[in-house]
Formats: C-alpha cells, structure tokens, sequence
C-alpha cells in the first residue's frame, strides 16, 4: 500500500514537472530557482526540473517519431 502510494507521488511529481518544462518551451518562463537560498533545496528542485526537461524531450521525440501526430502548419483559424 504503501510502495503503490509512493509510486503514485513520484507519478504526480514526473508529471508536474514535465508540464513546466512544456511551459518553459513553449513560452519561455520557467521557475527561478537562484531565488532558493538552502542550496541542498535549490539542487533538489533543478533536478526536479531536469526530470521534466528528460521526460518532455522523450516525449517530443516519440511524437516527431510517431505516424499518429502531424505538424501544423500554423495557428488555428477560426
């Protein structure tokens, strides 16, 4: 129960992560992490981020790679 429970958080973490690295490429803001004075923290939470920047790479990488996604050619028109 416990390890399921754990699993799930890492899960959740992967996933909040990967979302601010789409934020960080798509428009250019990211969390600043200088602004954390513990350095222990700081470096826990870039490698947090460098979790998401790894996963979101993979994932791009499968979906240029992928029959199933197309590019666009520009913004939707309404």
């Amino acid at each position: 129960m416990a390890i399921g429970r754990l699993v799930h958080y890492a899960v959740d973490a992967a996933l909040l992560s990967t979302v601010l690295a789409g934020v960080r490429r798509s428009s250019g803001f990211s969390p600043d992490t200088t602004t954390i004075s513990d350095p222990t923290v700081r470096g826990i939470a870039d490698k947090f981020l460098g979790v998401g920047e790894t996963v979101f790479d993979m994932l791009q990488g499968t979906a240029v790679n992928s029959s199933y996604f197309k590019r666009n050619a520009g913004p939707p028109t309404s």
